[in-house]
């Protein structure tokens, strides 16, 4: 629960001091909203028994689920705990999509289009990935906390989301700086930190699995920061203390299916990967491509969970955890197939529905705000009050 409030502040000290306060209010309200229907209808579409592409209706608003162990995934654990542990994921994933549109979109069709994502994104692809009988479950694609499930579906759907809604008023001209590098270094602290939470939470035990989890989360988070730092610093002639930030948490975000399934050294690799690759993708979709995907949720969440997901398939290791499968670089390399299976259709599945809800939110209630409102910032124009009494 930590890391939604966190998120606001990492994403807040990037936006413009004139939005701070609607763009933490979109994960606090997020934090919220999806508790609510993850309880009534979520849970149940994205785990109970029925089809192999979506949950059924058993446990509408949590009927059946109980304070016992459940066999089928929370044997060690009562299953509403294992419940609750899960609407965490469920919360965070649309809050992440949050940073594709800052500044820039009404405050409804947020309320709006996050309540059909959740329903009809990620609750499907959460089911496909980890419910019993989910057809990439099956198939044998590995995820161990959420890198498909999570980051592939939000940062896909914040590419989705910064290309419908154009670019913000003063793209590409130096005016929309960070205002606060204090808060987003603050929030990176405390993701790093509940990301042990998320990653080794996920053996639902305090055991090995969990402390080799916690482990190579992170030394992945820190690898990550290195390298973003390193790139940017070659790049750009000066160490930068967003660079350590936002690489921590790409490091983070690659490591996440994986923490489960590798050793200490490949997490170093994959930490070593997610700040390079995600850093450069940065750069070609702001400076080349021209999407204003304002706080680089695709750069940094999709192309992270992207090469997390692969990097799952060269480096899983039953060593590790006998309940998964080995990777390429162990002697199977049609996990590393499986895997790239697994990120093709979530990542197209996720384009195309998203597409069609922001395409309904749009016809609606509309997606973006006036140009006068933008201009005076929705701090005050969308929520009547002001971050800063100076």
């Amino acid at each position: 629960m930590l890391m939604t409030p966190a998120l606001g502040f990492f994403y807040g000290g990037l936006v413009q001091r004139k939005n701070v306060l609607s763009t933490i209010m979109h994960s606090f309200f997020i934090l919220a909203l999806i508790s609510v229907q993850w309880v009534l209808w979520g849970y149940t579409l994205a785990f109970a028994p029925g089809s192999s592409w979506i949950g059924g209706l058993d446990w509408l608003g949590l009927r059946g689920v109980g304070m016992e162990p459940f066999a089928d995934y929370s044997a060690t654990i009562p299953h509403e705990a294992f419940m609750a542990f899960q609407m965490m994921f469920a919360v965070i994933t649309p809050a992440l999509i949050t940073g594709a549109f800052a500044e820039r979109k009404r405050f409804k069709a947020m309320v709006l289009f996050t309540l059909l994502w959740a329903t009809f994104v990620y609750a499907p692809v959460a089911h496909w990935v980890w419910a019993v009988g989910g057809w990439l479950r099956t198939y044998g694609a590995l995820d161990f906390a959420g890198g498909t499930v999570v980051h592939i579906t939000a940062g896909v759907a914040a590419l989705v989301a910064a290309s419908m809604l154009g670019k913000r008023i003063g793209f590409g001209q130096g005016s929309l700086e960070p205002h606060n590098l204090t808060y987003t270094v603050l929030g990176a602290g405390l993701l790093w930190f509940g990301w042990f939470g998320f990653n080794a939470g996920s053996a639902l035990g305090a055991n090995g699995l969990a402390v080799n989890a916690l482990v190579v989360t992170n030394t992945a988070a820190a690898m990550g920061a290195l390298a973003w730092m390193t790139a940017s610093w070659i790049r750009h002639g000066h160490p930068s203390v967003l660079g350590l930030a936002a690489g921590a948490v790409a490091g983070l975000v690659a490591i996440t299916p994986a923490s489960g399934y590798v050793n200490v050294t490949s997490s170093i690799l994959i930490g070593l990967g997610a700040g390079v690759f995600c850093f450069f993708a940065v750069d070609i979709l702001k400076r080349n491509v021209g999407v204003d995907d304002a706080l680089d949720v695709f750069a940094v969440h999709g192309v992270g969970g992207i090469w997390g997901a692969l990097a799952t398939g060269l480096f899983a290791t039953t060593s590790i955890n006998p309940a998964g499968f080995d990777g390429l670089f162990y002697g199977n390399p049609g996990q590393l197939l499986k895997q790239t299976v697994a990120v093709g259709a979530v990542a197209a599945f996720t384009a195309v529905v998203t597409w069609v809800i922001l395409k309904f939110v749009d016809i609606t209630v509309g997606l973006r705000v006036p140009e006068q409102e933008e201009v005076l910032g929705l701090d005050t124009t969308t929520h009547g009050e002001v971050a800063y009494q100076l």
